[in-house]
């Protein structure tokens, strides 16, 4: 991770090189600036809230209070295409997206990482992300959006399993049950692979729509739907521990209002970001135990499954994705870090 920080200061300081008005004499100290740091979650008590927490005590405390970090945890934007396009316009400084909602913005590479079966554990996305692969993703992102967007971390939202109206013993359980997912690309083309019904519901009335038995199931991570308390309803009450996504999330600023900052500016900010990856994992491994205990205890039934028919599924998927967004060769790079 150090390496991965180090490599986006030595980028940003060479923007800087180039850029009139940022030289040495500029500080933090000097001039004030006001950061809007925004996630989709509406509870506070969830792992991005801890990273940007984190994020904005680093950012004030180096910078002695000449930067102050507001965080918004939902209050901005409950979903994360709102939090994409305030990047763009001004509305928020750093944001927090999956892969997913990155590919709308014409990037669709990052959807490597949104592939089902790609990594193995935690050590094996840890390896990647901070790694030669998440330098490439970054730069590709970067290169791309035309320096709008920046990966300043890599963050994770946890291991995501299913939870429905019933348990899977097998694959042949999910026939024809309707899946809160994405609707389109790798993700939705694998589920209908599976035999469920991808469904498009948005996270905020997930709830009631297992309630009212509007879909038959969804998928998400413990720290998540737990805290949603979607576990309680008749139709999530049953998880199966598929661990089909170790998830990645993109922390990332507007790279050309990034390289306004001064050169102080910059580095107390890449080094926010740097501790709010580590307070962001650090909370969301813990949580992950947490909120299955919780789950568990409050009367949901959460059952294994051979996920070996699941993963020989995925590895066509991901081939053919890989090839359709040219990153084959990220893509073996993965496979290498197992």
């Amino acid at each position: 991770m150090k390496k991965f920080t180090f490599i986006l200061l030595l980028v940003a300081m060479t923007v800087i090189a180039g850029c009139g008005g940022n030289g040495d004499e500029g500080g933090a100290g000097e001039d004030s600036i006001k950061i809007i740091a925004a996630h989709n979650q509406t509870s506070p008590e969830n792992p991005y809230q801890d990273g940007l927490l984190k994020f904005k005590e680093v950012a004030e405390e180096e910078s002695d209070g000449a930067i102050e970090v507001e965080v918004h945890a939902g209050t901005i934007g409950t979903e994360e295409s709102e939090l994409v396009e305030k990047l763009q316009t001004g509305g928020a400084d750093v944001v927090l997206v999956s892969p997913g909602f990155m590919t709308q913005t014409g990037i669709d590479e990052v959807n490597l990482f949104a592939l089902p079966y790609l990594f193995t554990s935690y050590d094996h996305w840890e390896q990647t992300v901070d790694g030669e692969v998440g330098e490439e993703m970054a730069t590709i992102i970067n290169e791309e959006s035309n320096n709008d967007f920046r990966i300043v971390g890599y963050w994770s939202a946890g291991v995501r399993h299913y939870y429905g109206k019933q348990p899977l013993e097998s694959m042949d359980d999910l026939n024809g049950l309707t899946m809160r997912t994405q609707t389109s690309g790798v993700v939705a083309n694998y589920w209908k692979e599976t035999g469920a019904v991808p469904t498009s519901v948005a996270w905020g009335e997930l709830y009631q729509a297992l309630q009212q038995d509007v879909v038959d199931s969804a998928e998400n991570a413990y720290p998540y739907f737990v805290q949603q308390n979607h576990h309680t309803t008749d139709n999530g009450k049953y998880i199966t521990e598929t661990g089909h996504d170790y998830t990645t999330r993109f922390l990332l600023v507007n790279g050309n209002e990034f390289d306004n900052y001064t050169e102080e500016q910059q580095e107390i900010l890449l080094n926010a970001a740097e501790e709010s990856v580590k307070a962001e994992r650090e909370a969301l491994y813990k949580q992950e135990d947490e909120y299955k205990q919780q789950a568990i205890d409050d009367g949901a039934e959460v059952n294994e499954i051979d996920r070996q028919p699941f993963i020989d599924l995925a590895k066509p998927f991901q081939d053919q994705a890989a090839e359709d967004m040219g990153v084959e060769d990220l893509l073996e790079k993965i496979r290498d870090n197992q």
